[in-house]
């Protein structure tokens, strides 16, 4: 085949030549024009839609939303802005649009078909970043995942747990499921269980509780820590120990108050049952 254009070429007079040459050039006036123009048009467009982008995420951020939504309502414009920007360009050079908005519209439903999940993920996303049941930074409980927000992604909410592994959850299971945020309230209280044996003073162990909870300065004075019988059981008095921290000292507190109470418990001659610590 190569061999045939190459004789054919060879054989070609020069009259026949430049008559190829100026139609050539014929077709190449007559169409730089509109070339001139939608390359014009394409980098004037390009050009114009980082200028818009850039506006837009100036306004967001000055309107105090939320950083995930800012970018994520940006990507959305500046890709939206590129679809328009591209049919324009074809079609200013000439080629039929409207085969081509066929085709898009059967490449998005195929796409949608297959990507069912995806798109319950991307509305869960949508749902997660216009409600706001929690923000990055907020440590949740949810899908059996206690861990602080790193960041609200598109399909996914990636999360870090206490052990330092990172936890990518799926936006469409998120949004649907029991969500458990411990830092929305700012304060947090920890529920302990304390058993002693029925020989013991009640009011002993309660004063002793009550004063531990009292010396740590970690523990709230506002709200008040409380001490309780809680119940009664078959081989034990069971004390309810609730102090509250703030979100930042809630750890500690929890193991301070359980080392603390023990400690004076054994000090005071107090025998202290089996329990149960309810978190």
């Amino acid at each position: 085949m190569r061999r045939f254009f190459y004789f054919k070429i060879m054989n070609l007079s020069p009259e026949q030549v430049s008559k190829y040459i100026s139609r050539f050039i014929d077709i190449l006036v007559d169409y730089s024009p509109k070339l001139i123009s939608a390359f014009l048009i394409l980098f004037v467009g390009l050009y114009a839609i980082r200028l818009i982008n850039r506006i837009i995420r100036k306004v967001m951020i000055q309107r105090n939303l939320d950083p995930t939504l800012t970018k994520f309502l940006s990507d959305i414009l500046l890709w939206a802005l590129r679809i328009l920007l591209f049919v324009t360009f074809i079609s200013k050079l000439g080629i039929e649009t409207s085969s081509f908005v066929a085709i898009l519209g059967a490449m998005g439903l195929a796409v949608g078909l297959s990507l069912q999940g995806s798109l319950s993920n991307f509305a869960g996303g949508m749902l997660i970043i216009v409600f706001k049941p929690f923000k990055v930074g907020d440590t949740i409980e949810a899908q059996g995942v206690v861990a602080t927000v790193l960041e609200i992604q598109i399909f996914v909410t990636k999360m870090l747990t206490a052990n330092n592994q990172t936890v990518f959850v799926p936006n469409g299971s998120l949004s649907n499921g029991n969500i458990i945020n411990y830092s929305m309230q700012g304060e947090r209280r920890a529920d302990l269980t304390f058993a002693i044996s029925y020989d013991s003073d009640i009011k002993k162990a309660k004063e002793i509780l009550l004063d531990v909870l009292n010396k740590n300065p970690k523990v709230l004075k506002k709200p008040a820590p409380e001490v309780f019988v809680k119940n009664l059981s078959a081989s034990s008095i069971d004390f309810a120990v609730r102090p509250w921290a703030k979100n930042a000292n809630y750890g500690a507190v929890f193991s301070e108050t359980l080392e603390n109470c023990k400690i004076a418990l054994d000090e005071a001659g107090i025998a202290i049952q089996p329990y149960t610590i309810q978190k």
